[in-house]
Order: C-alpha cells, then structure tokens, then sequence
C-alpha cells in the first residue's frame, strides 16, 4: 500500500467533498473512512484513477452517515443528488484547506492536529503518538478543531504567514511514534509551494532542508545531543544541502525578503562551512541584524549575540547580550523571559575564561530545560568546568 499516495490525494478529496456541499467536519470524517476502506482494498484491486475513487467513496460514506441523521439535520435534498462516478474535478482546494485547518480562530496545538489530519492524510492515533498523548485525547482535540472552522466559507482568502507557523511548529516536534513530522512537515510545505508562489513559502522550505540535512549529526550513539561546532560533518546530507541553497537562492533573488528566507540564509551559511572555524561568523551577525529588523524577536537578538561573540569575541556577545537584557527590563538574574538566555550566557562567558560564572549559569539553564536531552547536556557542560575548577 502506498501510504504516500493516499497522503497526497486527501486534501483533494476532502476539498472536492466540501465544494459539492458538505461541511468541513462531515466531510473530513468521510474522507478518513474512504481512506480506509482503501488501505483494506486496494493492495488487491488498486484502482486506475485513484483520486477518483477515493472522491466516490468518500461521497458515499459521508451520505451514508447524512442519511443516518436526515431526520434531525433535515438534508433530504441533498441525498438525491449523489454525482455519478467518474473522473475527480480538476480543481485544486489543497490552498483553501491550509488556510482552514490554519485558520486564526484555532489555537496552534487545533492548528496543527487538523493540519496532519485534513492535508496530511495521518490518522488520529498517528497524530496522538507523535505528540505522545491519548488517543481519545487528540481526538477530542481534532473535533474541537472541525467544530470551529465548520462555519468559515470555504473560499475565504487565508493567511500564508499563519499557514507557515503551522507548518514550522509541525517540523519542530522532530520524531515520535511511527511518523516522523518533520519530514511530514517537508511534504507538506513542499506541497503548499506547488500550489502557491510565494517567496517565504519556498523560505522556509529552504530552512526545512538545510536543518533536516544535519539531523544524523545532532545527536551520538548515546542520545546525547551534539552542538553544531562539535557535528561530524560527513554525516551532513549533502544532497539535502544543495537543494536547500538552490531553493533559498531562486527565494532571495525575487527580493522579498522575509523571515524564513533570513534564517535559512543562515542555516545556509553553516552548511557551506567546511569546518566550524571556517564559518562566515561576520556574515551570519548580518543576516540576524536582517532578522532582527523583520521579526523585533528577543530570541533572534539571543542568538545574535551568540555570533557577534563569535565573529568579535566573547566580550563583545556579552556586551550584545546585556543589550537585550536591558531592551528586554531584565537584569539577566533569575527567570529571564526570553528561552535559552541562561545557557547562551553560560557559554559566551565560558569562552570569556569565567567559568565560575558559566558553571552556574549552565546548572541554571539545565534546571529550566524542558527537553531532556537538551537538560543532560547542560548539566554535563556545567559538571565538566566545576571538574575543571575543583582541579
């Protein structure tokens, strides 16, 4: 069974459904079951227009479940005028159904969960591993999610910049379950750039590829996560790497710059680094000051100030870093609202020669740590200068 397949034919179908006239949640829940009956029935008789059937069944499933509740919803009218089989429409709703499942009205985690399910094809126990919750759970959440959006016309202009969000925040959740989102999150962008021309689009379609080109990298045999300067390189996925750059290219060169376009730009910079101490550290605190112009983001003024102390010296980051403290009315003491603040600290005063100072900050920054990974590699950093300063 080609799962792939049936992944990308479902915002088809489910925009084909809703354009004859079925709700959103009616018509998403039909297509779930015509997706079903298709991963039963097809290994043995795959049928030669495979959107086209997937579209009849749907239609029938969802008027097999309106006839259930004519009485009450009152849709007589509706049941007599099932089109006969044939070839699917040619329209392409795939935009109109990112726009929905993204719509403003949602929370991001709705956002996301009726993303994979509506465009992504996933099921709802697919969606609950990944985000390692109850089925019944993201369930619930899903239903929530239809129910909200049940009354937005469909043909409503959306917001590509919501869409993106979405799309980053599915990429981030990495791998859990037996989908892994972040390339579910590259299919779907992928998808959304065949269906739209937009420049912040193919942006962070570009900053997909050049991050997902160093996951083998990231972490050691141990699980243990491996900062970027200390990544064996000839694990990084070349060819990943080279579509990357050629996509941010052809974004950069229609000179719309947005924010996605900018952090791949930067992603892209280390990628084409040979070796940690060759990357264009000046270059990269150019793009952040891009950044920071585009987004006012503290984090990206954080991680600004970790190349500014790469590329003028750990005193130089620090003074950067008392910047944001100041821009942002914190002494850097205590909880710090901006993430991360403790640990970038902890290692521009490392390289400082301080590591009284970054033993404890790295202790502070593990105690704050939500990924666990993430908080034992903190903890090892600061354990190690304590070894350091105990000798």
């Amino acid at each position: 069974m080609d799962e792939a397949l049936l992944r990308s034919l479902t915002p088809g179908v489910l925009g084909i459904l809703v354009r004859r006239g079925a709700d959103f949640a009616a018509a998403e829940d039909a297509v779930q079951d015509a997706l079903v009956e298709a991963v039963r029935t097809w290994p043995a008789d795959l049928p030669r227009d495979a959107k086209g059937w997937l579209v009849t069944v749907a239609w029938r499933k969802f008027l097999d479940a309106t006839r259930a509740d004519t009485a009450r919803r009152r849709r007589e009218d509706r049941l007599d005028e099932e089109p006969a089989p044939g070839p699917a429409p040619g329209v392409d709703d795939t935009l109109q159904l990112y726009f929905l499942c993204a719509h403003p009205s949602l929370t991001p985690s709705s956002a996301v969960a009726l993303t994979l399910r509506a465009v992504g094809g996933l099921t709802t126990r697919q969606i609950a591993q990944a985000y390692l919750v109850p089925e019944a759970t993201m369930a619930q959440r899903i239903s929530r999610a239809k129910r909200t959006v049940s009354g937005v016309r469909f043909d409503r202009p959306g917001d590509v910049a919501t869409v993106l969000r979405v799309l980053y925040l599915v990429f981030n959740e990495g791998y859990s379950g037996d989908v892994d989102l972040a390339v579910e999150a590259i299919r779907l962008t992928r998808q959304l750039a065949a269906v739209i021309d937009h420049p912040e689009v193919t942006g962070l379609l570009a900053l997909m590829l050049l991050h997902h080109a160093r996951r083998a990298a990231r972490t050691a045999s141990d699980g243990s996560l491996v900062p970027l300067a200390e990544q064996d390189r000839g694990r990084w996925d070349t060819k990943m790497i080279a579509e990357g750059v050629g996509i941010l290219q052809t974004a950069l060169a229609r000179d719309r710059l947005g924010e996605y376009q900018a952090q791949a730009a930067i992603a892209a910079l280390h990628a084409d680094a040979p070796t940690a101490g060759q990357t264009d550290w000046a270059q990269i605190v150019e793009w952040y000051d891009e950044l920071a112009h585009l987004t006012d983001s503290p984090v990206v003024r954080l991680n600004r100030a970790v190349a500014v102390g790469e590329a003028q010296g750990p005193r130089a980051g620090l003074a950067a870093l008392a910047a944001l403290d100041e821009a942002s009315g914190s002494s850097g003491r205590g909880q710090h609202p901006v993430p991360r603040r403790a640990a970038v600290a902890a290692y521009l005063h490392e390289r400082a020669g301080d590591l009284v100072t970054a033993a404890r900050l790295y202790a502070e920054a593990a105690g704050k740590a939500t990924d666990l990974a993430e908080r034992d590699h903190l903890t090892r950093r600061a354990a190690r200068l304590n070894t350091l300063l105990r000798g």
